[in-house]
């Protein structure tokens, strides 16, 4: 029987969302940690793959909680456990791995970039090859909320880039992955977030809405593809 899956919640408002439903359809164990409860994160030989997902938090804070999910992700990558890290998630991957997190040289929020085009990475030859994104397409629309970015150090593998903020996805070693966009969003989400987030709320509300039901199969299919792909990577 296959180890559970660990889900780190590095914010209360910031879930699983579409990877949750997947977890339950394949009836695949998970545990879900909620570091804003004041949860401790367990140890990772518990695990068969690890999901930190995103929150208000900065790979750079000093604070007791950062240092023990950096520590934490060390561990992970020492013991090749395989790992999904998403918007913070990503961030934590490359600091923990001796890469640096850096200010966006643009706040991304919402839908639209700031040419008024939909948000889309596009993947690099390396991104085209990878197992991660197995049957999507080269170009994928994204929904971004970050106003942090990642330098990388040469042995990590640099998957997929933005127009905007240039580093998008990233792989460490043969089974540890990080994302900038957020690709686990359900509807349910999607209104807890416009409705809570400071940054979503100074976008239109209805324009937001609007965007994301003219999208909402396309965004959902590719999710769940993607997050396919990830546990398929994991072994399970």
């Amino acid at each position: 029987m296959k180890k559970e899956i660990l889900i780190v919640k590095n914010s209360i408002n910031e879930g699983p969302g579409l990877l949750e439903e997947i977890l339950k359809g394949k009836k695949v164990w998970y545990f879900i940690t909620e570091l804003g409860k004041k949860e401790k994160i367990p140890p990772i030989e518990n695990f068969g793959a690890t999901v930190i997902l995103g929150g208000p938090a900065s790979a750079n804070d000093t604070d007791e909680i950062m240092e023990s999910e950096l520590e934490f992700v060390r561990n992970v990558l020492s013991t090749e456990t395989p790992y999904l890290g998403i918007c913070l998630g990503l961030q934590i991957l490359v600091k923990a791995a001796g890469g640096r997190v850096v200010e966006s040289p643009v706040k991304e929020v919402g839908f639209l970039d700031p040419d008024e085009n939909n948000f889309t990475i596009n993947l690099t030859e390396e991104g085209k090859q990878d197992p991660l994104f197995s049957e999507l397409n080269t170009s994928l629309k994204v929904f971004h909320l970050h106003g942090e970015t990642i330098e990388l150090t040469d042995d990590m593998v640099l998957l997929a880039v933005g127009k905007f903020c240039h580093n998008q996805v990233v792989r460490i070693g043969s089974n540890a992955y990080g994302i900038q966009s957020h690709f686990e969003l359900t509807p349910k989400m999607f209104e807890e977030w416009i409705n809570g987030d400071p940054d979503l709320q100074k976008l239109d509300t209805e324009y937001l809405r609007s965007i994301f039901n003219k999208i909402k199969d396309e965004y959902t299919k590719t999710g769940k593809q993607l997050l396919r792909n990830f546990l398929r990577i994991a072994g399970y």
